[in-house]
């Protein structure tokens, strides 16, 4: 399991947009008793992956940010720490993963995917893609906090290109209308130019897709996306495929999946694959 893969597993705990959790908040949530079942399944020889399981894989991500603050007031450790000197692998991956907050979790994946030689495009697709515009904004300053001033903007320039790069510095911008209501007459404008910027002349003007997917609202382009075929015998997916290519591709098509059906459910197996699904599983 890549950390690629560690992005798609902890979207089974968080969640960019309004969705039915798999998760609840664990009843009679008592962050002194976790953090002490914690210390105890890292004591001594030898690690009791069970315990660490049994508390970190059934609390919401909130109370497992209680955990570790309460953690390094308890004991005076960083609990991050003691379960990367604890675990290997790719449940290391997964559980430390787990301890973060979602903004920081975000940054770190977005931080990884342009560190070193090449660029995880995919990464920066499926976190700018799929985030609301507060959380874009926060996930910015934590960026900026944990590296050490870093801007994410500038990052973003530097290792992206083209209208690829264009597309990722709009989204970065964090400033999407947010007006839910719907002007049909604006629609139906929008449906055209589309038309127009793409199936209907030679080449495609990639600069106006950018700006009706991801500056109008939510609600704005959910209505754009089920009208255009009005205009077409294509829908809006298949006329994107036939209009473009590779990473701009993947991430307009990752807008437009995204407001119709939250991206980041899977069943377990696919999520942790089949050794950390078994040892989540065996221990419900």
């Amino acid at each position: 399991m890549s950390s690629k893969s560690t992005f798609n597993c902890l979207m089974m705990a968080y969640g960019g947009n309004p969705y039915n959790p798999t998760l609840k908040p664990y009843p009679n949530f008592n962050p002194d008793q976790d953090c002490e079942k914690l210390r105890k399944a890292m004591k001594g020889v030898g690690t009791d992956e069970k315990a660490i399981i049994d508390v970190l894989a059934h609390r919401t991500a909130d109370q497992r940010v209680q955990i570790v603050k309460k953690f390094k007031t308890a004991y005076g450790k960083d609990l991050i720490h003691e379960l990367k000197s604890e675990l290997t692998g790719h449940f290391e991956e997964v559980i430390v993963a787990m301890c973060y907050t979602l903004e920081e979790f975000d940054a770190r994946e977005l931080r990884r995917a342009m560190e070193g030689a090449g660029t995880d495009e995919q990464t920066l697709i499926e976190i700018l893609c799929s985030r609301s515009n507060a959380q874009i904004r926060k996930i910015k300053e934590v960026y900026h906090s944990i590296f050490s001033g870093r801007d994410l903007e500038k990052d973003l320039m530097n290792e992206t290109h083209g209208h690829f790069k264009r597309i990722l510095i709009s989204l970065a911008q964090a400033n999407r209308d947010e007006n839910p209501n719907v002007d049909m007459n604006a629609v139906n404008a929008d449906v055209h130019a589309l038309y127009e910027a793409g199936e209907k002349q030679l080449g495609t003007d990639e600069s106006t897709f950018n700006r009706i997917l991801v500056s109008k609202s939510e609600a704005h382009v959910r209505a754009v996306i089920n009208a255009y075929g009005s205009v077409s015998k294509k829908d809006f997916e298949d006329a994107l495929k036939s209009e473009m290519s590779g990473d701009l591709l993947k991430a307009f098509l990752s807008i437009s999946e995204s407001l119709f059906v939250f991206p980041f459910i899977y069943g377990s197996t696919f999520l942790f694959g089949p050794e950390i699904s078994f040892r989540l599983n065996s221990c419900s």
